[in-house]
């Protein structure tokens, strides 16, 4: 999922970037409401975490406001130093689904994050099951035939992009909209790379044949 980020202090944009990366997340990090505002309507964006006062003209409640107009469904999560009831008010009043005050505790914005994202109409959490593998996207964990398996944030989107499409070739275009940024400007290569690692990984053990179904599942 792609997790859009307004916030000027580059310290905390780093943080949450870093943070929400580290959680398996996409991040697309903005320094100013303009540009974030531009990429919430071109782009596909999951949640919204808006700092309320942005340099520019636009500030995080007006591009709250703005996004809410024409997609009334994304979770927006407003995380600002602003505290008075009064700024909640008018934070919650323009549309935004959660507010977090700074200074804040990372593990609790994390936690509101996955809340934002299970009540959002647009999220899909089946269990995904290909031959023995299980991937549960709401916990982000992977078991195949009952052993959970460890994998990085970027092997757990890849996976979960093929299994979400059994049966059909994937471009490496949609790997890179959905596992990686969307500034990042690399090589397709790195989507094989990632592939060969999942086959040959503990996703892919015992015989022949179960590995000739796993990679099958691994590879789409």
């Amino acid at each position: 999922m792609r997790v859009l980020v307004a916030e000027d202090d580059e310290r905390i944009r780093s943080l949450l970037e870093r943070a929400l990366r580290e959680s398996g997340y996409s991040v697309d990090a903005h320094e100013d409401g303009e540009s974030a505002l531009f990429a919430a309507e071109t782009e596909t964006v999951d949640l919204l975490i808006l700092d309320i006062m942005l340099p520019g003209a636009i500030n995080g409640v007006e591009v709250c406001r703005r996004v809410r107009e024409t997609n009334p469904s994304v979770p927006i999560l407003l995380l600002t130093a602003l505290s008075t009831p009064r700024h909640r008010v008018a934070g919650l009043d323009s549309g935004a689904d959660d507010y977090l005050t700074k200074p804040f505790h990372l593990p609790e914005l994390l936690a509101r994050v996955r809340a934002l994202l299970r009540r959002s109409p647009l999220a899909v959490t089946p269990v995904l099951s290909v031959a023995g593998i299980e991937l549960d996207p709401a916990t982000h964990t992977v078991a195949r035939d009952g052993n959970a398996i460890d994998l990085t944030a970027r092997e757990f989107a890849v996976l979960e992009l093929l299994m979400r499409n059994p049966g059909r070739i994937v471009s490496a275009t949609e790997f890179i909209d959905h596992a990686w940024d969307a500034n990042y400007d690399g090589y397709s290569n790195v989507v094989a790379s990632t592939i060969r690692h999942l086959r040959g990984s503990s996703l892919c053990p015992g015989n022949p044949r179960s590995s000739r179904r796993c990679a099958a599942a691994a590879t789409g």
